[in-house]
């Protein structure tokens, strides 16, 4: 059996990372997954610091999805500290946070179509990125490091003016990504190259706990967490999934929960028109620990907060999807027939590795034992 070596620098891997293919001629058996090229030990430098520098930090987890958990830490120290937010501010944190969640469907979008070579299609995709990149920084001055968010609430009210600017740029991107969703779903290329490859199924989804779009690619719709929060049970919302489990059903996933986002998008607007007053409210903090889930864009994002009288960190814990979908891999790959499958296969399950380095292992070269951090 031989080792096709790929990255931790190349050009089809977003963030580094190596990968270790096992081949027996063209036939892919195995692989195995080497990390900790970009661990920045962020929760390490959050402990001792105010809650206020900690929201920050934590939207440097991910220059993707970096507002969900900007958010998820803030509904973590109002969930810890029964700090009401308003209702404004809610159906605001749905209209950004499933504007997030629409460019960083497309950006996988686009990797896949590169690694199927399909780069017109990818170009689409990015293309059409622009429009949600750009209402985002309408909305909260900014494209990446959004700092909306802040514990009881979010910085900064809408106007009309932007909120008809938004509705007419939606309908125009909704035109654009019907088309391009339609030639990805009768492309015969890509159907030959995304069908029946890379198949998850139930039980070994079951084995791996895989989240987020990969999971309801095989038939979990439950696995939104979204269908748990008080918030969007306010709107007409169901999750979308499919049965197929391969590469073609994940991408589909994600194309169809673009769609989704608009029309939550487009209630959330037509529901904050109709509240008023603020959209903050003065947060009043107190010894505490608690934790609390968001549905990310890749899936589950979890945080656990513990913090002093004066809102000081004493100890957190992030963990974000592509953790238990890094695991499931290794079954996908069991209907992968080429490398450059396993490669697609790779790219489908949309991972993110700086989001994801967040473990701690100390070995004692002596004895062998090994020990977290926190422990040692």
């Amino acid at each position: 059996m031989n080792v096709i070596p790929i990255g931790p620098v190349h050009p089809i891997l977003k963030e580094p990372l190596r990968i270790k293919l096992l081949v027996e001629g063209e036939n892919v058996k195995g692989a195995e997954i080497d990390m900790g090229y970009v661990h920045r030990g962020i929760e390490r430098i959050m402990e001792g610091k105010s809650y206020m520098k900690g929201i920050h930090l934590s939207e440097r987890v991910c220059g993707i999805c970096s507002y969900i958990h900007t958010q998820t830490f803030a509904e973590c120290i109002e969930h810890m500290c029964n700090i009401e937010t308003p209702e404004k501010a809610g159906h605001l944190r749905v209209v950004t946070t499933e504007l997030e969640r629409i460019h960083s469907h497309l950006i996988a979008a686009a990797v896949y179509n590169l690694t199927i070579e399909h780069e017109t299609l990818a170009m689409w995709m990015l293309n059409a990125r622009e429009i949600v990149m750009n209402l985002l920084e309408l909305i909260t001055g900014n494209r990446v490091n959004m700092g909306y968010n802040v514990v009881g609430g979010v910085r900064l009210d809408l106007k009309k003016e932007i909120i008809d600017q938004i509705l007419k740029e939606l309908d125009k991107f909704e035109d654009d990504i019907q088309n391009i969703i339609e030639v990805f779903r009768s492309g015969p290329m890509i159907n030959l190259r995304s069908k029946d490859i890379g198949k998850l199924g139930y039980k070994e989804l079951m084995k791996t706990r895989a989240a987020g779009p990969v999971a309801r690619a095989s038939g979990i719709p439950e696995s939104d967490w979204r269908l748990r929060s008080d918030l969007y049970k306010q709107y007409k919302f169901k999750p979308c999934w499919r049965s197929e489990g391969d590469n073609f059903a994940r991408m589909m996933v994600r194309h169809e929960e673009v769609l989704v986002s608009i029309d939550l998008i487009r209630q959330a607007l037509t529901m904050y028109q109709e509240c008023s007053g603020p959209v903050r409210n003065k947060a009043i903090i107190h010894a505490a620990e608690g934790e609390y889930r968001n549905e990310a864009h890749r899936g589950e994002v979890y945080y656990k907060i513990a913090i002093t009288e004066g809102g000081i960190i004493k100890r957190i814990i992030i963990r974000t999807p592509t953790v238990m979908n890094l695991e499931a891999y290794k079954y996908m790959l069991k209907t992968c027939p080429t490398v450059p499958d396993a490669v697609a296969t790779y790219t489908s399950i949309d991972p993110c590795v700086s989001c994801t380095e967040r473990t701690i292992v100390l070995k004692d070269v002596i004895t062998g034992k090994t020990t977290n951090y926190k422990d040692f």
